[in-house]
């Protein structure tokens, strides 16, 4: 971080830590259920939401002062909704199982709490390069979450990452399973991942008692 200053550095790396979109915001959940039973599906989003708002911030900064306040919402939703549109065609050209996989879900970033939050609070008061930075830290904060959750329910739950066998065959009993494992069927059901961000809020507070609500 030493080409930025200590507070252009910090929007980055806050939302990675002590000032997580997810963990501390409570923001972003529903992804967080829908799409963290594959790391390949939590990763693709991650980055997704990197570019959709990265960029968003940067279009919403340079806008701010022509914006209309009483239409803000329905310019920000625009922007947001061009964006999502690029993602969702990029995912249909070079990955479509994955885009079938992702499907709704990524026309749902449009309505993530996170990106329309970081526009109304800091793009529309930023210039474009600090609103760029918020961007990218938020998304990695955000994406930094997704990848741990699905890492841990696509391992336990599937005993693969990335669709790759790491833990044995679970057919032939090699690996893991030689010794009696058995996949958890329930890591792969959507109330795991409450559980997994649960346990993810627990550590981070336990680390820092300054994030401990009185």
């Amino acid at each position: 971080m030493g080409l930025l200053s200590k507070k252009d550095a910090a929007l980055i790396k806050d939302p990675l830590a002590d000032n997580n979109p997810i963990t501390i915001q409570v923001l972003g959940i529903c992804s967080a259920l829908a799409i963290t039973a594959e790391l390949e599906a939590a990763i693709v989003m991650s980055i997704s939401v990197l570019f959709v708002l990265g960029i968003g911030n940067v279009v919403i900064s340079l806008m701010r002062n022509i914006i209309p306040s009483k239409i803000r919402i329905i310019v920000q939703l625009i922007v947001v909704a061009a964006l999502v549109i690029i993602v969702d065609q990029v995912l249909k050209a070079f990955a479509y199982e994955l885009s079938k996989t992702l499907s709704v879900f990524v026309g749902l970033i449009i309505t993530n709490c996170i990106i329309m939050g970081r526009f109304e609070a800091f793009a529309l008061g930023n210039g474009p390069w600090r609103s760029f930075l918020d961007g990218v830290g938020n998304s990695a904060g955000y994406g930094v979450i997704l990848i741990i959750v699905a890492f841990f329910r696509e391992l336990l739950g599937a005993g693969t990452l990335l669709g790759f066998k790491v833990l044995g065959d679970p057919i032939e009993k090699t690996g893991v399973y030689a010794l009696g494992y058995e996949n958890n069927g329930f890591m792969l059901l959507a109330p795991m991942a409450l559980i997994v961000v649960g346990i993810i809020i627990w550590v981070q507070r336990s680390k820092n008692n300054a994030l401990i609500e009185d």
